[in-house]
């Protein structure tokens, strides 16, 4: 314990003036006694290292390891980002805060965009290896099958999390939305307002994402007691989203249900096409469609799931940085999201 204290002096990660984590949180994180903690701490304050102040806590005090020490590039270190895009808003929050909590706490971010393709995906695995990063943070490609190379790390216990999405079969770290409760709040809320036909459109189900999103929409029908009409549902080859094919296609499947009174949407991207759909229906003089959608598509008067983006990045970067300390226990977390009602409908759900 004092030598992994002594590790995070001599990396910066600790500076002088900063607090050391109390005998409770080392007690938690190296499971051992609290007596065992305060006897590092002593230990560590009898060689000069740190100070303890009675009330305060535990600071890091000049010594001859903050005098070693040279704030350089190589030595605060290098965290790995793999995402397969940058067009949505949600991806570039999780950029933003992804940094932010890797930068705070010392590191360096570099990142690397694979398109959705599992090739680049084992490439950049491959270089950020090479490049000696302490740790990766990965978003997953959206494929029926995992990559080999993010499997190896697995097998290796090289520190990474994935993020977002997770292998299903397999005990890595992961962060992810509460996906499928999410999806059963918005589903039983639209039926709560009495709508029996509701639609889904979705990406092609290959990942845990939309795996999870597409169990909460069925568990919501389950909860009522009510059948379920999969044949409301429409899902998307990755080649068929693009904004000059998908409004189209969405339009005419909705054309093919008029039965159908509101729908649910995966993501904000195909809320924003499924929006273009409905309005053009709308002008046609077709029955509106009430729509949908995890995450905002920044669309007035559309209700939405809201991730807490932040959370999942602190949390994120909180499980690398204890791999890359030495503690290895592979553990899935899920981080809550809100039901936001627009302001339309709450408007209406308020009595005159």
């Amino acid at each position: 314990m004092k030598n992994k204290i002594k590790e995070q002096i001599q990396s910066g990660k600790l500076r002088v003036g900063d607090r050391v984590p109390s005998e409770k949180e080392l007690t938690e994180k190296f499971h051992v006694s609290q007596i065992t903690t305060k006897n590092a701490l002593v230990g560590l304050a009898e060689e000069g290292i740190v100070e303890r102040i009675k009330g305060r806590g535990t600071f890091v005090c000049e010594s001859d390891l903050t005098a070693s020490i040279r704030p350089t590039y190589e030595q605060e270190g290098l965290i790995g980002l793999i995402l397969p895009s940058m067009k949505t808003k949600i991806e570039q929050e999780f950029v933003n805060y992804i940094e932010k909590y890797v930068s705070k706490n010392g590191h360096h971010l570099i990142i690397k965009i694979t398109r959705e393709s599992q090739f680049e995906e084992a490439d950049a695995i491959e270089m950020f290896r090479k490049m000696d990063v302490k740790g990766m943070i990965i978003f997953p490609t959206e494929k029926e099958t995992y990559n080999d190379a993010v499997l190896r790390l697995s097998l290796d216990k090289f520190p990474f999390v994935l993020i977002d999405r997770y292998m299903e079969n397999i005990l890595t770290y992961s962060v992810t939305s509460e996906n499928k409760a999410g999806t059963q709040e918005a589903i039983s809320y639209l039926l709560n307002k009495g709508h029996k036909h509701i639609g889904l459109i979705s990406p092609i189900i290959t990942n845990t994402v939309t795996d999870e999103r597409a169990k909460g929409f069925e568990n919501a029908f389950l909860k009522r007691g009510t059948t379920i009409n999969k044949n409301l549902w429409l899902t998307l080859g990755f080649n068929d989203i693009s904004q000059h094919k998908t409004p189209k296609l969405i339009k005419e499947f909705l054309i093919s249900k008029p039965e159908m009174t509101a729908i649910f949407t995966m993501n904000a991207e195909l809320a924003a096409y499924t929006h273009l759909a409905i309005s053009s229906l709308k002008s046609d003089g077709c029955q509106e469609i009430e729509l949908l959608t995890f995450d905002s598509p920044g669309i007035s008067g559309v209700t939405f799931i809201k991730q807490d983006i932040e959370e999942c990045s602190k949390k994120t970067v909180d499980l690398l940085l204890e791999q890359i300390e030495g503690i290895y226990e592979p553990k899935r977390i899920y981080v809550p999201v809100e039901l936001k009602i627009s302001e339309n409908e709450l408007s209406k759900m308020i009595p005159t």
